[in-house]
């Protein structure tokens, strides 16, 4: 029977954060695991975050909050909560559930006939499971970003920023503990560190619809993201992955 933890970084998340809950929690129970728990990494929130996970963890079995030191941003925080899961199978998913948590069975389907230890949700391999589109600037900024993670990185897949990540337990430990940047850059970080570590990786493609209220800046954090491709060669170069 599968062990599973499912991580859920969170900034000002207080009112998704309930449906979100309810959802994964009543998906887990039914699934039969030997053992769930669901991480709540709380980002430096400003409003009542932290307040809705500790008062739901009454009613939710395994339910944990966890706090960074303030906002450190969102590579921090699925790094906290990947470190700290104790399931076999770590998942880390956006609190908005666009990927929708029953996905999870694709990533496991998947895992298992590729005998992989990562599997990741991916919007690009099948764009008809879309059910709602990001602005077209949006998502062809995302298909431009996703080229350009292939020629500088080397890493063949078509979707590296899809909030929804599965990997089993080694290899969450050896990639997040080598993971050294902390805000949105850091999925092809974890993603690359995989790949040199050995740990096989397939894309799986996973229903997705966008939600409003995204916290990457159309600029700024864009910007930021094509600059931690570079870091993240500098950061070979150096050894920092060794």
């Amino acid at each position: 029977m599968r062990s599973v933890s499912i991580v859920i970084p969170a900034y000002n998340e207080e009112r998704r954060l309930p449906a979100t809950l309810d959802r994964v929690h009543s998906y887990a129970a039914s699934q039969g695991w030997a053992f769930s728990e669901v991480l709540v990494v709380d980002d430096g929130s400003r409003d009542g975050t932290p307040q809705v996970v500790e008062r739901m963890a009454a009613s939710h079995p395994g339910l944990r909050l966890l706090r960074n030191p303030g906002n450190k941003g969102k590579g921090y925080s699925v790094k906290h909560g990947m470190l700290e899961a104790k399931g076999d199978w770590v998942l880390f998913s956006d609190a908005d559930l666009s990927a929708p948590i029953e996905e999870i069975q694709k990533l496991f389907e998947a895992v298992e006939r590729e005998t992989a230890a990562v599997a990741i949700g991916s919007r690009a391999l099948n764009r008809k499971l879309i059910a709602v589109h990001q602005s077209v600037l949006r998502e062809y900024a995302g298909r431009f970003f996703n080229l350009t993670v292939r020629i500088l990185t080397g890493l063949n897949f078509w979707d590296t920023q899809c909030g929804f990540k599965l990997f089993r337990r080694d290899a969450a430990q050896a990639v997040f503990q080598r993971l050294l940047l902390e805000r949105f850059g850091f999925d092809v970080e974890a993603l690359f560190i995989a790949r040199l570590h050995g740990f096989k990786t397939v894309e799986v493609a996973v229903r997705w619809s966008h939600a409003d209220g995204t916290k990457v800046s159309m600029w700024r954090d864009s910007m930021d993201m094509f600059l931690d491709l570079l870091r993240v060669r500098i950061f070979q170069r150096m050894g920092r992955y060794d």
